[in-house]
């Protein structure tokens, strides 16, 4: 059977892929979700450089608190934006996340990707009840509505566009495979 180091290429490719979605989503004619999917897209990414198997890489021992410094720069930057949209809320949890998960691997070193005991339990827990509230609300949200008859399709008009950065349903999957990851890391905490 495959050991845990597959379950790290898994988190690697679903956090890289959505990164990579990310920043099609960028392209957005709509500058808030421009603004969102670029937040995301560093999530996705450092996520997915967070999950790398340590029999791959081990990341030097400066890389922690460099990842800290990053992530709590985007969590100042996702309270300020929460000022004119609540979502940036869910940001500001998703970044604050990643720099306790950076300082509880500073503070356990040669322990990247494994199980163990790092972290505070209240807080990793306090953690683990968002993102899975988080993750069962926004697989909800994904579910079909069902169109009452004669109402359209949403006002796409005759092939008018919709590009891929302007896809709802997409960037909601986007976030969902965001929060599942988050889960997934938090419980290897």
């Amino acid at each position: 059977m495959h050991g845990p180091a597959s379950h790290g290429w898994l988190l690697v490719a679903l956090c890289a892929a959505t990164g990579a979605y990310c920043l099609l989503r960028m392209r957005s004619h709509v500058e808030e979700q421009r603004r969102a999917a670029g937040g995301e897209a560093l999530m996705g990414f450092g996520m997915a450089a967070m999950a790398v198997p340590a029999a791959v890489f081990t990341p030097p021992s400066w890389a922690w608190p460099l990842y800290a410094a990053v992530f709590g720069a985007a969590a100042l930057q996702a309270l300020w934006s929460a000022r004119a949209n609540a979502h940036h809320l869910h940001h500001l949890m998703g970044a604050s996340a990643m720099v306790y998960m950076a300082v509880a691997m500073a503070a356990s070193p040669g322990r990247h990707g494994g199980h163990g005991d790092f972290g505070i339990p209240l807080l990793t827990g306090v953690l683990l009840l968002y993102f899975t509230g988080y993750v069962l609300l926004s697989g909800v949200r994904l579910v079909p509505v069902t169109v009452v008859a004669g109402g359209g399709g949403g006002g796409a008009g005759g092939g008018g566009g919709v590009g891929w950065g302007d896809r709802p349903e997409l960037a909601r999957a986007c976030r969902l495979s965001m929060g599942i990851a988050m889960v997934a890391m938090l419980l290897a905490l």
